[in-house]
């Protein structure tokens, strides 16, 4: 039963956001009606959300930076003077925005190649959960890749490896790091491989970094202008030997 909450509790923020498809949200609805543990956490997600977008929220700038807002203005800041105190308004104001921003942004995990690698893992484990793991189902590369053409700004590559025991199964649009890439489906006997393919930032290639998160192998690479992350439950050595194939 913990294995379930902690499955569920895992996509309460997408549920609530909107982010699961229908056969997802029905699975998390019907855990929820018989679940209070999990009832308790989806209230306190939404009550969280409903304070950070209210629109009474507020903050009076303290006196300290009210002083440093004046003296950056290069005035005196009088009350009777309409004017100054309608700029400093403005600039205290923005000041405040800019420190509540930094500080929502130091407070959520960075997007580092760590965080990326939660994202990674996610989305593997939500296409699984979702049952959406293909929008075209195909092993022929030939009717997959042009699936993506007009749906992304970029031509991924694709490759059936069926003779090398990795046969091509279809592929999806998925979202990774804000932007949307390909998403293409390998099967490895019974174990699915998500490879995530987008444009990468960068000219140089980089070699396959292995990584091991809750039970999934991670592997991510750049190569061709491209970036690539192949993630699945199978054992390092196989997905290694999957990779291996794909660089070739």
């Amino acid at each position: 039963m913990n294995s379930d909450h902690d499955r569920i509790q895992e996509f309460l923020h997408a549920y609530i956001d909107g982010e699961i498809d229908l056969v997802g949200a029905q699975e998390i609805e019907q855990h929820l009606r018989g679940c209070e543990a999990c009832r308790r956490i989806e209230q306190q997600i939404r009550d969280l959300h409903t304070a950070l977008t209210s629109k009474g929220t507020g903050y009076r700038a303290p006196a300290r930076l009210q002083r440093k807002v004046r003296a950056a203005l290069g005035e005196e800041m009088e009350p009777e003077r309409g004017i100054s105190w309608a700029r400093f308004a403005f600039a205290a104001g923005a000041v405040c925005v800019v420190l509540l921003v930094a500080g929502l942004l130091l407070e959520r995990p960075r997007m580092s190649n760590d965080g990326l690698v939660d994202q990674v893992v996610d989305n593997h484990v939500r296409s699984l959960l979702a049952a959406h793991l293909l929008d075209v189902r195909s092993s022929d590369q030939h009717k997959v890749k042009p699936w993506f053409d007009g749906k992304l700004d970029f031509a991924p590559p694709v490759r059936d490896l069926s003779k090398d025991g990795f046969p091509l199964a279809g592929g999806r649009l998925d979202y990774l790091d804000g932007k949307t890439v390909a998403a293409l489906i390998y099967q490895r006997n019974k174990h699915a491989i998500n490879l995530f393919v987008s444009p990468a930032p960068a000219t140089s290639d980089l070699k396959p970094a292995l990584v091991t998160r809750r039970g999934y192998s991670v592997l991510h690479w750049t190569h061709g202008e491209m970036n690539y992350w192949a993630v699945s439950d199978l054992n390092p050595d196989e997905l290694r030997q999957f990779v291996e194939l794909l660089m070739k």
